[in-house]
């Protein structure tokens, strides 16, 4: 699944949120990349991040959490077939092939779950790091939200709508 030796990925537990809290709390209050409310609870994030998905996981090294990812489906009825995903990689972690590792095992656990596709519905056109990374593991840009996002710096941003089948069809 293309995870580094050092790195593990499991499903998350209940009891890793007192871990988890921290690294998603840091993305959440930054605002700049998740449609979410900054001020979030502690308590409305654990249903975010750990109830309302299908799946979630930790990705760890060294003992610590290095990153998060949850799977579940975009959509109901016609649309089930598309999983979305998020992807949050503590602070430390970050440029270290976390993300990457957590995108690759996500695709295989969207497979073994029976999507056919992934889509990401709102990726912040800002988050230029994340676009590359995303485009460098296949995914390709279907949409554009103009000015959908308020940055915090930059004001109203756009959102791109990006989408990789699973079975290697064109996005």
């Amino acid at each position: 699944m293309g995870v580094p030796a050092d790195l593990s990925i499991r499903p998350a537990r209940d009891e890793d949120f007192d871990a988890l809290w921290p690294v998603l709390r840091t993305v959440i209050r930054a605002g700049d990349t998740y449609a979410v409310d900054p001020r979030m609870s502690r308590g409305r994030a654990f249903e975010w991040w750990m109830q309302a998905p299908r799946a979630t996981y930790v990705a760890e090294r060294d003992g610590g959490i290095a990153g998060t990812y949850y799977l579940k489906a975009n959509q109901q009825g016609g649309g089930a077939h598309v999983c979305n995903c998020g992807y949050i990689v503590a602070v430390p972690a970050q440029g270290r092939g976390v993300a990457r590792a957590m995108c690759r095992h996500s695709q295989a656990v969207a497979r073994d779950l029976g999507f056919r596709a992934m889509q990401f519905n709102f990726v912040v056109e800002t988050n230029v790091g994340a676009i590359a990374l995303w485009k460098s593991l296949g995914f390709g840009t279907v949409g554009r939200l103009p000015r959908v996002f308020d940055h915090p710096q930059h004001g109203l941003v756009d959102a791109l709508i990006m989408l990789k089948w699973l079975d290697g069809e064109a996005g």
